[in-house]
This record gives C-alpha cells, sequence and structure tokens, in this order.
C-alpha cells in the first residue's frame, strides 16, 4: 500500500507540551507516494465521522498540531535545498524528489466535511481570536496559513460555519453534489474568529457573501460553483481513479485531489511554493504593492536559479520536443 503514516516531529520540537493530553484517532494523517510525479501528498482526515466531523478542543489541537508540522517540514525542506543550491556541482546525481510534499488533502471521513464547533466541548472561542503567540500555536488556520504548498480542501457534505471556516483556509476547493455550505454565525450570535468574514467576500464578492452570512441560509454546490466558491465539481458518475491504492473508489472528489496533488507535483516544486507566496502575499495589498511583490519575489527566484544553468535549458527542451504529450486542458 502507498499510504504510510507521517512520522512524528523531530524530539527537538515537542508536538505537544509536556502537560497536555490528546485524544488519538480525532484527526488522521498519512503521507501518501503519488504516483507520477513519485511526491508525496500529505492527507489530513477529521475522523469524527458519527459527529459529522464537528470539532472539539481536542480536534482543534491536533489539527493545529499537524499543519505546524507539515508547515516546519516543507520550510525545512526551502532551507536544505537554498544550503546545497550553491555547492551542488554539474556531475552531482539529480536531487531524491521522492521525500517531498508536492501538496496537502484536507477532508473529512465519511459523508461530511465538517458540521462546525462541537458544542458540547467546543475550543475556547477567546484563544481562537486571539493573537498572542501561545494562542497561535493552536490556531489550525494560523497553522494552515503558514504551509508553503497548495492546500487542497475535498468537501463533500456539510461544510457549515466552523466547518465552513476550515474550508476556506485551503487553496483549492474541490467538492460534488453533495457539498452544501452553510454560515450559521448570526444565527446563534456568534463572531467568526478564523478568517470568514474576510475570505468569503474575496471568493464570490461582497454582495454574495453578505447573502450567505447574514441569511445563514445553506449553499448548495451548484450554486457554490457557478459564484466561484467551489473551484471544481466533480462528477459523481465519472471514472476518477488517481491511481493511489486504498483510497474509496466511490470517493470521487479525494481522487480528484490526489490525481491534482499529482499534477502539482509534476512541475518545480520551489516554483510552486514561490508562486503561492506571491498570490497569497498579493492578495492582502493592494494591486500595485502585490505587483511589485511578485517583481520581488521573481528577482530573489531567478538570481538563484539562474546561476545553476538548467533552469532555462530544461524549458527549451521541452518546447522544442515535439514528441511529448500534449494535454488537453480542462478549463
Amino acid at each position: 500500500c502507498t499510504s504510510t503514516p507521517v512520522p512524528p516531529r523531530p524530539p527537538h520540537i515537542p508536538l505537544f507540551p509536556p502537560n497536555m493530553t490528546t485524544s488519538t484517532n480525532l484527526v488522521l494523517t498519512n503521507r501518501i507516494l503519488l504516483p507520477q510525479s513519485r511526491k508525496h501528498a500529505i492527507l489530513v482526515t477529521i475522523n469524527r465521522s458519527s459527529k459529522k466531523n464537528c470539532f472539539n478542543t481536542a480536534v482543534c489541537n491536533e489539527l493545529a498540531a499537524v499543519f505546524h508540522n507539515v508547515a516546519e517540514e516543507v520550510r525545512q525542506c526551502d532551507e536544505e535545498r537554498r544550503a546545497t543550491a550553491n555547492s551542488k556541482d554539474d556531475d552531482d546525481e539529480d536531487e531524491d524528489i521522492t521525500d517531498q510534499i508536492a501538496a496537502v488533502i484536507f477532508t473529512g471521513a465519511g459523508p461530511s466535511f465538517c458540521a462546525g464547533a462541537d458544542l458540547s466541548n467546543p475550543p475556547n472561542p477567546l484563544h481562537q481570536s486571539s493573537d498572542l503567540p501561545h494562542h497561535l500555536r493552536w490556531n489550525p488556520l494560523y497553522q494552515m496559513d503558514r504551509i508553503g504548498v497548495p492546500i487542497i480542501g475535498a468537501l463533500r457534505g456539510h461544510v457549515i460555519t466552523g466547518g465552513f471556516e476550515l474550508a476556506l483556509g485551503c487553496d483549492i476547493l474541490l467538492g460534488d453534489e453533495s457539498t452544501t455550505f452553510r454560515d450559521t454565525h448570526v444565527k446563534f450570535g456568534l463572531a467568526p474568529c478564523w478568517g470568514l468574514s474576510q475570505k468569503l467576500s474575496r471568493r464570490i464578492g461582497s454582495g454574495r457573501a453578505k447573502m450567505v452570512s447574514f441569511s445563514a441560509r445553506p449553499l448548495n454546490a451548484e450554486k457554490a460553483y457557478e459564484w466561484g466558491l467551489l473551484d471544481e465539481m466533480v462528477d459523481g458518475t465519472c471514472s476518477i481513479n488517481s491511481g493511489v491504492e486504498g483510497i474509496d473508489t466511490n470517493n470521487k472528489v479525494l481522487h480528484r485531489a490526489l490525481e491534482l496533488a499529482d499534477q502539482i507535483g509534476s512541475n518545480d516544486s520551489l516554483m510552486v511554493r514561490r508562486y503561492k507566496r506571491a498570490m497569497v502575499e498579493g492578495s492582502s495589498v493592494d494591486y500595485q504593492k502585490g505587483l511589485q511583490r511578485e517583481r520581488e519575489l521573481g528577482l530573489a527566484h531567478y538570481l538563484e536559479v539562474v546561476g545553476d544553468g538548467s533552469t532555462f535549458e530544461e524549458a527549451k527542451e521541452f518546447i522544442a520536443d515535439e514528441s511529448r504529450p500534449r494535454l488537453q486542458s480542462k478549463l
């Protein structure tokens, strides 16, 4: 089987404080070898299907810890690559890509992604709204924002309130006809603290975001796709198979997410991460500052890669190769 558990964090950075106890199996994390790119996807699954994957304090903490670990691994990989870039000889073998993370896939066990907070033991909203470092450490959305590789949300069924906010922490959202979004903050007198009030309007526009949040009415998959909230709606009757063993063949959304992760992994990993950084940083400032930031990141990238003499040569060879397969765009 190509799905193996993610190894624990290095001992010098504890996963949890020594005095904290956590439940097991609330969040499943697997490192999946992608068949074409030979890189990995990290599959993160909320595992409370009997509760429609509602999160309590323990789930929230485990999600934060998992996303923290992934962010640190990606960061360390980039640091190691920069450290070895200038010392690599032309005769050196190509770097080992089998340990590289191409993408993170975030999903829920069973028929629902996440129906929000478990009100029998919800995370402390004061802590989740806090900018203090010891509170941000256990904020899953803060930790998701630190991850340098694309995060793909594989959404089915309920995506409600806090679950809606978790979904908006992803870069790309895939769903099927069962996917239903709903923001019930105003219905129960709750305040969003994971970014829904800002992120939703950036995806679907201010007026539509106000309709969704102020009415607290469900938004079905077809309308979500039409409005740009879902980036792709997967046809449950189509024959999608990612080639990854051990994945439910009926879960077409997850197979499509793995297929997309493999397509992402087939490209230059460093440029994917830097492209994501340019997009994310540019979206938080005005247009001109975003363009300036793109130029800064582009300059830093080319100062690094031009010296190795291979980047442009590989591109030239690819363009000149008439025998290469021409992929048909799905857009």
